[in-house]
């Protein structure tokens, strides 16, 4: 393939880095403000952990609900229908700290704009077994929120010690008939009144010391194969499903050393807005946010990037503007 070196005067207004429903959402919302953003959805990650997912049921709109991958491609299409320049490529370099942003993709290209808005997302943190990925929607979740409807009156597993992992607890006795939380240590990490909360669950029971060796199940989870984390010894649990609850990380490789972060690791915004530590740089969905990780939270965060990359390039611009000199009038006398 021969790659065509952009110049820098081939500048555009924005370029998103990322798809899932933030991205899609920021395009959309741009490319119908005639901003003609381009994104970059990722070569292997066009549109996020909702690729991953079987049926959603609480995005607004679909009262029979959808598939996750039908969602994202409908929200592609949309951004497409506005004329969003989609590309599945991956971005392999930034460098943000200067007026014109570059942006290196995977292809060789390098592209050049004004503004940026990093879409990036986060990935939840796996348990790294066998029967994990494969049985994935399967009886394996990382989200409660998600899909604990579809555990109604079932005996299911929550993996995690932490207030996240008693959330997901708590949330998954309004559905299952019982609720078991495997955690690797003795004590649980998280805050004393989520634990005591928890413990006070007649729905919930705690297996100490342990951790998750395997997950099994044709077609469909049926059983953890556990393992002691003091003594070694194995032993099995049958459950219809596992939710994962050991953290997530934002997935701020590219920029980390750019950008202002939290002590989450998410990136820093500006109060209720989008806006980074950077002039021109913005964030969007699950990677500014360490708390609600919602498909919806996440659209809503793309529609709020977009309006503020709107707002903050027809400042730049007319300031660019108000810069440039007025040529002088020509006041010599015309002669007679």
């Amino acid at each position: 393939m021969i790659v065509t070196e952009q110049t820098p005067d081939q500048v555009h207004d924005v370029v998103i880095i990322g798809s899932g429903p933030a991205g899609y959402t920021a395009a959309v919302y741009m490319a119908r403000a005639n901003l003609n953003p381009i994104i970059l959805t990722g070569s292997v990650t066009a549109g996020g952990e909702l690729m991953n997912t079987t049926e959603v049921e609480n995005f607004p709109g679909f009262p029979e609900g959808i598939m996750g991958p039908d969602l994202m491609m409908n929200m592609e299409q949309q951004a497409r229908r506005f004329g969003a320049d989609i590309r599945h490529e991956d971005a392999t370099e930034l460098l943000l700290d200067q007026p014109i942003k570059q942006i290196t993709t995977g292809a060789g290209d390098v592209l050049h704009s004004r503004a940026v808005v990093l879409a990036t997302g986060s990935a939840y943190r796996e348990l790294g077994v066998p029967g994990e990925k494969a049985l994935s929607g399967h009886g394996v979740s990382w989200c409660a929120t998600c899909d604990g409807f579809f555990f109604r009156e079932q005996n299911i597993a929550v993996v995690g010690g932490g207030d996240s992992a008693m959330e997901e607890a708590l949330f998954l006795t309004k559905f299952a008939s019982k609720v078991t939380v495997l955690h690797r240590r003795g004590e649980l990490r998280a805050s004393q009144i989520m634990a005591d909360r928890a413990k006070a669950n007649e729905k919930i029971e705690f297996i100490w010391n342990t951790e998750v060796a395997e997950v099994q199940g044709e077609g469909k989870v049926s059983r953890l194969l556990l393992r002691d984390t003091t003594t070694g010894e194995p032993s099995s649990l049958d459950v219809t499903g596992v939710f994962v609850a050991i953290g997530h990380d934002p997935r701020t490789e590219l920029f980390k050393d750019q950008i202002t972060l939290t002590e989450e690791g998410t990136a820093w915004v500006e109060g209720r807005t989008s806006r980074t530590s950077l002039p021109g740089v913005f964030a969007a969905g699950d990677v500014l946010d360490p708390t609600y990780r919602q498909a919806i939270t996440a659209a809503g965060s793309g529609c709020v990037a977009a309006l503020d990359v709107e707002h903050w390039l027809a400042d730049t611009l007319n300031s660019e503007a108000a810069k440039v000199p007025t040529p002088p009038t020509n006041t010599a006398p015309v002669p007679s």
